[in-house]
């Protein structure tokens, strides 16, 4: 049998620690902060300075024919389309009447379609306008050899057969009957809702004269005015000529009505004891510590708001003909090289960590090594060469999608710039500056901390997101 036997408490020899730490120095760290991001965003935007607190972007005239996206609700299980929405379909772009949108919208049909099922087939004639309201499709098309094409997705808030309102309300007036060009196959589940010809044909008297009026019109506009591939008004110019011809006339038109970007502000007041700034000071200095931290927070706020502001956010103001969604769903190399490819020099790629992550797996499975590229002395990963950095600001839903952004950069390329203002009283960092407020009857002192900032996309080409980014991990 064991016996234990109680441990007397022998006297001290020494001074012990934890008298000895009276009169020694502690030594501190600064306080941390778990918030802090590397702000890559920040750091790879070019900065322009504004004066006046707007920034103009002129650009020559574009003729927009509504390639946008519809929007939709639910009721449930049930989907109905928003009607003033519609415009965003060419054919009804300016289509001013909202009574007759209503009653388009009613007409649509919701229809399930399977993973695989064909949804438009090529060749076939386009007997009805399509919207996609839920889900994924690819456009595929029969090649030059006879080997199916991909051509790319579509996804939530894009239409196919948009040309059914013309050549069934116009009728033999367009000529030879439209066809699909592509075969539209749904890569997952899709609900789309469908607007048929005889739908179309049934619209009562008034409204249906209304409507094949306004197409005419539209037709006539669409025709009248020379387009370049970019929408906008073309320059006319000669050239492979002979002799003496006559040379055409042309000037180069403006947008009436260019986008003005107003700086945006975030602001916070910082308050400080009079009684701890003046006897807790030392060994560092309390208000500068709580200004380094209060000037971070102000940062990532930045940063947030650049990437998902409604305004002026990124993935807000992408142009819908720059939005690309997945193949499959995770981000493999041939959806990046998608996105790179809608403009000419990509600069930079930014995602999530987690994308990043998504990015690496993609192409490791696909047997590729790629090389990372320097940034500012840091090795990042890279596609292409274009070297992809993390933004934990894009957000990712609760279903694991996310985006991914990439951006052309600076003015001098008509790339993405921010925007801070020039020549800002009581400066302490770029578009950044400190207020004093005072000291107020309970001996607090008091600091307005401002940010001024935005972000200006110069040509539409110069901004792409890619959508409908899966990140969760695969067996």
């Amino acid at each position: 049998m064991t016996v234990l036997r109680e441990r007397v408490a022998e006297p001290r020899r020494s001074l012990g620690p934890a008298a000895a730490r009276n009169l020694a120095t502690t030594t501190k760290t600064r306080p941390q902060n778990a918030a802090d991001s590397p702000r890559w965003l920040l750091r790879m935007l070019p900065w322009m300075p504004v004066k006046g607190g707007a920034y103009r972007v002129n650009r020559r005239a574009r003729y927009r024919t509504g390639d946008g996206r519809v929007r939709f609700v639910n009721d449930g299980a049930a989907v109905r389309v928003i009607p003033p929405t519609l415009r965003e379909i060419p054919a009804l772009s300016s289509f001013a009447d909202p009574a007759g949108l209503a009653v388009l919208a009613d007409r649509f049909v919701q229809r399930e379609y399977v993973a695989g099922a064909i949804i438009a087939a090529e060749g076939e004639a386009v007997d009805r306008l399509v919207l996609i309201a839920h889900g994924k499709a690819s456009r595929r098309q029969t090649g030059e050899y006879g080997d199916p094409v991909r051509l790319g997705m579509i996804a939530d808030g894009d239409h196919v057969g948009g040309e059914a309102l013309t050549s069934t309300l116009l009728g033999s007036q367009r000529g030879a009957p439209v066809t699909y060009p592509h075969t539209v196959r749904a890569e997952t589940a899709c609900t789309v809702l469908s607007l048929s010809a005889d739908a179309l044909l049934a619209l009562d008297g008034p409204l249906r004269t209304q409507l094949i009026g306004y197409l005419r019109a539209w037709l006539g506009e669409l025709s009248a005015i020379p387009r370049n591939r970019f929408g906008e008004t073309d320059i006319a110019l000669a050239s492979g000529h002979d002799g003496e011809p006559d040379l055409p006339g042309t000037f180069v038109d403006y947008e009436l009505a260019p986008r003005e970007y107003e700086l945006s502000v975030a602001q916070t007041i910082l308050r400080v004891h009079t009684r701890v700034a003046d006897l807790y000071n030392d060994p560092m200095n309390q208000a500068e510590e709580q200004l380094r931290i209060t000037i971070t927070a102000l940062r990532e706020r930045q940063e947030d708001e650049l990437v998902n502001n409604p305004g002026f956010g990124l993935l807000h103001n992408a142009d819908l003909t720059q939005r690309v969604a997945t193949r499959t769903g995770p981000p493999t190399p041939d959806d990046l090289d998608e996105l790179i490819s809608r403009r000419r020099k990509t600069r930079v790629v930014l995602a999530h960590p987690r994308a990043i992550a998504a990015i690496g797996r993609e192409i490791t499975r696909c047997g590729l090594t790629v090389p990372p590229v320097e940034v500012e002395g840091r090795l990042v990963p890279s596609w292409r060469g274009v070297p992809i950095l993390p933004c934990d600001k894009i957000p990712v839903t609760g279903a694991g999608t996310t985006s991914i952004i990439a951006m052309r950069l600076g003015a001098d390329d008509q790339g993405v710039v921010g925007l801070i203002p020039k020549n800002l009283p009581h400066e302490t960092e770029p578009g950044l500056n400190v207020r004093y407020m005072g000291v107020d009857p309970n001996a607090i002192t008091s600091y307005l901390v401002s940010n001024y900032f935005s972000a200006a996309v110069l040509t539409p080409d110069a901004l792409g997101v890619l959508e409908h980014v899966e990140i969760g991990t695969t067996s």
